[in-house]
């Protein structure tokens, strides 16, 4: 594997900032300078890792190399220049657009895709820097750019096994990385599974605020009391996952009859504020359905059969 040509001096993190120590670290390169990927860049780059930079716009990198980051001219300059290539852009064309002009420099090299994409595209981009002679891992970062490298951070990959062990100690500069399988489809799987729940309370957070908004609650007020009762709601999740995965459905407390009513009372009331129930009549479409196959003394979480039997059928 190439190392970049010339070395970069920066301070090391155990306080050892010389040549020799920084030519030993891992030689990174970040491809993609927006918000997320300069922080990433400066991630390597405080961690005394010899760090080259390329972006279209070339001046998002001055920052960087004013403090010590080398500029390349070219991806492919740039995909020499490292030894662990990582990579975020707007989308997955953007990602092969780029690639494709440097796909002889790929040869011996990790690139590491931090694009937003979906399984199907991830496992071809795979294929095809496997054939290059290179190792590939998908990513997906669960964090702002603020929390990058600090505890509150993970990151998910799936890909090269080896890869991800080799470089288990650089990856984890960025967050907690967490290996989600060799299929590199894995981590946009997972992704997509995370961002639904993330969209869904999304979902949730709006329609109570409308709800709210139609009485005069003001936003703020409800948003307070709203994110105290969600943390204590989330911790039922747990306990519904491994319900699910047992296929053991038994409740002694709040079971699908229940739930039911409840809602049924919620959509009563949030139709007679003149508020529309788009988002939650869903739910009780799934509840109903599993009350109608003889099944409301379950638990809640029985709700998920509805949806495989809808994806079976589909």
């Amino acid at each position: 594997m190439n190392t970049p040509h010339e070395a970069v001096v920066i301070a090391d993190t155990s306080g050892d900032a010389t040549p020799a120590a920084a030519a030993a670290r891992t030689s990174v390169t970040v491809i993609g300078l927006g918000n997320l990927g300069h922080v990433l860049a400066r991630t390597f780059l405080d961690n005394g890792h010899p760090t080259t930079v390329w972006n279209r716009s070339a001046a998002k990198a001055d920052p960087l190399v004013a403090d010590g980051a080398r500029r390349a001219a070219t991806v492919a300059e740039a995909v020499a220049a490292g030894e662990l290539v990582i990579v975020c852009v707007l989308d997955y064309d953007a990602v092969r657009q780029l690639l494709d002009p440097a796909a002889e420099a790929l040869r011996g090299r990790v690139l590491v895709n931090l694009t937003s994409g979906t399984p199907g595209p991830a496992r071809e981009l795979a294929a095809r820097v496997a054939g290059l002679g290179a190792a590939y891992l998908d990513g997906a970062v669960y964090a702002v750019p603020q929390t990058i490298g600090t505890r509150e951070a993970f990151v998910l990959y799936s890909g090269a096994a080896d890869a991800f062990e080799t470089h288990r100690q650089e990856l984890g500069l960025l967050g907690d990385a967490v290996f989600v399988g060799t299929d590199p489809g894995s981590t946009p799987l997972h992704d997509v599974a995370l961002l639904s729940g993330m969209y869904g309370m999304f979902a949730g957070f709006f329609q109570a605020l409308a709800i709210g908004d139609s009485a005069g609650i003001r936003p703020t007020e409800l948003t307070t009391l709203l994110v105290r009762w969600l943390h204590e709601a989330a911790a039922a999740l747990p306990g519904f996952a491994e319900e699910i995965e047992s296929g053991d459905y038994t409740t002694e407390t709040s079971n699908l009859d229940i739930n039911a009513v409840g809602l049924a009372n919620i959509l009563l009331a949030t139709r007679a504020q003149g508020v529309p129930v788009d988002l939650l009549a869903p739910l009780q479409e799934l509840f109903t359905e599993q009350i109608t196959q003889g099944h409301g003394r379950a638990g809640i979480s029985r709700t998920i059969e509805s949806l495989r039997h809808r994806r079976a059928d589909g």
